[in-house]
């Protein structure tokens, strides 16, 4: 890892392309039972009548909107999203959610797939949950099934025609760890630097990119000693998609320079190696212990189109130079590049 020249050249396009589930990827979720008949879909929530602005506890804008809804729409919406909640935590086991109700619908306005937040609460102890419901997006459901295969952690959703339902990834979001949790002193600095140099490797192997700082969550958990830090993926909706390869190394983001300069400071280029190596044998690991099921999903993602040509042409080029091998240049999707560099990473 290396301090970036200039972080400011790194762009991302705004408003990417949804990409529809094409029939290959359909049957690839039904055979690993992701595919399931939902009683609400994204349609259904997008027929709010009006919408109240939500602002943080410094009265900033988040972004986000709790949705209002008709009465008589009321009922069978927040009945859907309880059962879709039960789907998600015990297998659609009806009794698990009697003793739920919905508190709020959030929408968000910004960013690609425009998801509503569902809240969910326990009447019998307020505990509460939330999980999203979005635009199914191809490039999205190929970023989180790597994720899971490819990944330390699972990812539990689900997929029905052009709706796609995600549990919530715990954990702090990135900028906010950065802004309030980066100097507390009970956390050893080493173990954050090391989970970013491998979140930083994990992403560009698997060519997940833009994860800025409030794309990604800080998962703590407290060991006997001290505590372990784990960075997971929030957004996936730029999976293989921008042309550029620095956009697939967080290091590269502005808003990433807290942890790159910590990074640089705490540990030696010796020891950034090393755990990158450690890294990609692991992601070695995972994916020959998931060798069918990892085949399957990336020759679907090699014959699908989730970018454009001249993106595919850029990114072949310059993973070429980087890693001086010259099959990625012949790559013709985005799906190709990511078979590229797994087969890379394995010797397979």
């Amino acid at each position: 890892m290396k301090k970036p020249k200039n972080y400011t050249q790194q762009v991302i396009t705004k408003k990417k392309n949804i990409y529809p589930v094409n029939k290959e990827l359909q049957w690839y979720l039904a055979e690993n039972r992701r595919e399931i008949e939902l009683p609400v879909t994204y349609a259904d929530l997008k027929h709010f009548s009006g919408a109240i602005a939500i602002r943080d506890k410094n009265g900033n804008d988040t972004l986000w909107e709790a949705a209002l809804y008709a009465q008589n729409d009321l009922t069978h919406i927040h009945e859907g999203l309880k059962q879709i909640y039960s789907i998600l935590r015990s297998g659609g086991d009806a009794s698990v959610h009697t003793h739920l109700h919905v508190e709020r619908i959030d929408y968000c306005t910004f960013g690609n797939s425009n998801p509503f937040r569902i809240k969910i609460v326990n009447d019998f102890n307020d505990n509460y949950d939330y999980f999203y419901i979005k635009q199914a997006d191809a490039s999205r459901i190929y970023g989180l099934e790597l994720e899971h295969i490819l990944s330390p952690a699972r990812i539990n959703y689900f997929v029905d025609d052009h709706t796609l339902v995600e549990e919530h990834i715990a954990g702090i979001p990135g900028d906010q760890f950065i802004h309030s949790y980066l100097e507390n002193p009970e956390f050893n600095k080493v173990r954050v630097a090391k989970e970013f140099v491998k979140f930083n490797e994990r992403c560009f192997v698997r060519l997940l990119g833009d994860m800025r700082s409030y794309n990604y969550v800080f998962d703590i958990t407290p060991d006997f000693e001290e505590v372990q830090f784990r960075i997971r993926p929030i957004d996936f909706d730029q999976q293989s998609y921008e042309g550029r390869k620095t956009l697939y190394l967080p290091q590269f983001f502005k808003e990433n320079v807290e942890l790159v300069q910590l990074t640089l400071k705490l540990l030696t280029p010796e020891t950034i190696r090393q755990y990158q190596k450690e890294e990609r044998t692991l992601i070695a690991r995972r994916s020959i212990s998931s060798h069918f099921r990892l085949n399957h999903l990336t020759d679907v993602m090699a014959r699908d189109t989730i970018s454009s040509a001249e993106k595919v042409r850029q990114l072949g080029k310059e993973l070429a130079d980087h890693y001086k091998n010259e099959t990625f240049i012949a790559a013709r999707t985005m799906g190709e590049l990511v078979k590229c560099s797994l087969k890379i990473l394995t010797g397979m």
